[in-house]
């Protein structure tokens, strides 16, 4: 089972939701067997209805599944509903999935009778040894030519198990052929797949209220970021009221690093290329990174990564046992080649800034170091809402650098950084990098979506290549243990996830603009009142705004809860009278009338513990 810390859920300012508790419900392991039998049956459907269409892969998914098709013709809307009738029909007739192991000879053989050439690739790709199995529909000493495909599995025991109303196709996107764009292009048609319909129903309601709250159209509608196609694709422009939101956050990510033992460092957004082939980016990353540019016959490449930078200035001296561990952070603006076709909002982006930290460590330093890393990723995450995690424990894969011992030591260092901490982890068998084991963090967001956050990576590899030392207490030299990690992942991403989490409702100490005042009607004195209070409020760094637009009062509140500000301050004769407002929030309604200073108070108490009004 997925391992999760359960606290308070976070985005306090929201109701729990219902589709979110129905989808926790679900059996994880026999819905993996549920949609990847669904995909078999969808991809049998599409071969009786098209049989021109040839397969290639069709895996289960987090929330669903999908199949690869090659077809001249591309699915149409009337296709996808045909597709799941004939899937019904197929469910109803209730046949076993079938495995069987054969050679590589016979099972050729088989693929070649099919027409299939894209199984062809997929068998060679098996390795020399390998069981090769494959899955029917059907028992095959029953039925002649039962609809099969190569696969691992597993599946359910029948299609019957499959509940007709608890799936449905979901949509047609294009797709290259293991993923390479000089490859053919594909049809992927999607699907989710269920335990009951009331979970279907669940995840439909979650679906609907993730468009609400697309950080895209949210970001307009607030006016916080764009992407501009005049400048290319991927880079993403801060408008002002965005920019107020990023540097309250980075203000609080450097705060909150200082006051834990970091220093922080700022290197250059480009590097000679050689850099790059020494740190093995050039050869193993060289596909995300763009082309290098040529400056006084020698070649620069913009940084991919903040990894060797910080290297470099730890070589800049020789450092002694005694400075360890060096802790540096870095708000660092990185830049990787995605294609067009993957960029998505701020979630995949051609230039980001990472919350990047380095930890150059000794061996013995690495428990405590990494259990630091976990209560400050705790400290950080909770402070924006969220408290929901899934922790992963990647481990040490086939192809690895370094010795089985340090490898082991590793491991061990971050299962017990994780124990000390008391929380449940999920062990990821051999998907640790090659250069170390990691610590991957997911939280999870206001409708129960999970997001890739945080990262704790050890590496043995980058010490290596540089030849980076320090001397022990022996007086010999030593390699240090470096330790990548990054709590938000991206800032860019974060905030995506941020903005989604709370549909734009963000907590006081957050939001652009804090607070509206709003007049009655434009009395001067009304007015000069409302501007001296304003002006009380931006001296105290509260961000405050008088409506001066000269609307009717209906029309400016209507304004102000489109612009989500947390806190209106209506003011009229009285209040003036009376030196106070009348407020209203977004979270709690209607407050009535407060002393001005005190409604201040309230704000200012709110701003500093990080919370709503």
């Amino acid at each position: 089972m997925v391992a999760v810390k359960s606290v308070d859920a976070s985005a306090e300012n929201l109701p729990s939701m219902l589709p979110k508790d129905i989808l926790r419900l679900a059996d994880q392991e026999h819905l993996k067997r549920i949609r990847h039998t669904c995909s078999h049956v969808m991809a049998m459907a599409v071969q009786k209805l098209f049989p021109e269409a040839k397969v290639t892969i069709g895996p289960a998914t987090e929330n669903g599944f999908y199949y690869d098709f090659d077809r001249a013709e591309p699915f149409t809307t009337a296709d996808l509903k045909a597709i799941s009738k004939e899937m019904k029909r197929i469910i109803k007739w209730n046949q076993p999935l079938v495995r069987q192991e054969f050679t590589r000879e016979e099972i050729k053989a088989a693929i070649i009778k099919l027409n299939e050439p894209y199984k062809l690739e997929l068998l060679d790709a098996i390795p020399e040894g390998e069981i090769i199995t494959r899955y029917t529909i059907g028992d095959p000493e029953k039925i002649e030519n039962p609809w099969w495909d190569l696969c691992a599995g597993p599946h359910l025991a029948t299609t019957g198990e499959i509940n007709p109303d608890a799936f449905m196709l979901e949509s047609v996107a294009g797709a290259y052929w293991r993923g390479d764009e000089k490859n053919a292009q594909l049809q992927r048609i999607y699907g989710t797949a269920w335990e009951t319909p009331e979970q279907l129903e669940a995840y439909k309601a979650q679906i609907e209220e993730a468009k609400r709250r697309d950080h895209r159209k949210i970001g307009e509608d607030l006016q916080l970021f764009s992407i501009q196609k005049d400048a290319g694709g991927g880079l993403v422009f801060w408008h002002p009221r965005g920019t107020v939101m990023r540097n309250i956050i980075e203000t609080f990510w450097k705060e909150t690093h200082v006051q834990n033992g970091y220093e922080l460092v700022t290197t250059p957004h480009m590097a000679n290329l050689d850099l790059w082939k020494l740190s093995g980016h050039n050869d193993f990353y060289r596909e995300s990174m763009f082309q290098a540019m040529e400056v006084e016959n020698q070649f620069y490449q913009i940084k991919p990564m903040n990894c060797p930078f910080h290297i470099l200035i730890y070589k800049d001296t020789l450092h002694s046992y005694r400075e360890l561990p060096i802790r540096w952070g870095e708000l660092g603006t990185v830049y990787r080649y995605e294609r067009s076709g993957t960029m998505h909002g701020l979630m995949r982006v051609r230039g980001f800034t990472q919350d990047d930290a380095h930890i150059f460590c000794t061996e013995e330093q690495m428990s405590s170091e990494i259990l630091g890393v976990l209560d400050l990723a705790e400290l950080i995450l909770s402070t924006f809402g969220f408290a929901n995690y899934e922790v992963n424990l990647s481990t040490r894969p086939d192809k690895y650098v370094g010795s089985d011992e340090i490898w082991d030591k590793a491991t061990d260092a971050l299962k017990s950084a994780l124990n000390q901490k008391g929380w449940a982890y999920q062990v990821d068998a051999g998907g640790g990098a090659f250069y170390g084991p990691k610590i991957d963090i997911k939280i999870e967001d206001a409708i129960g979506r999970r997001w890739q956050c945080s990262t704790i990576q050890v590496d043995f590899n980058l010490p290596e290549r540089f030849d980076m030392e320090y001397v022990g207490a022996d007086g010999n030299r030593h390699r240090p243990i470096m330790i990548h990690r990054a709590l938000f992942g991206s800032l860019e991403r974060f905030f995506g996830i941020l903005t989604e989490n709370y549909a734009g409702d963000f907590p006081l100490w957050l939001a652009p603009v804090q607070a509206r005042l709003i007049a009655v009607n434009e009395d001067p004195a009304i007015l000069e009142y409302a501007q001296s209070v304003a002006a009380k409020m931006q001296k105290l760094g509260l961000r405050v705004q008088v409506d001066t637009s000269g609307d009717r009062m209906a029309k400016q509140i209507r304004k102000a809860e489109l612009e989500k500000i947390p806190v209106m301050a209506i003011i009229g004769a009285k209040e003036v009278e009376a030196e106070s407002l009348s407020i209203r929030t977004r979270k709690y309604g209607d407050l009535g009338v407060i002393p001005t200073m005190e409604a201040i108070e309230k704000m200012l108490t709110a701003v500093k513990n990080h919370d709503w009004f």
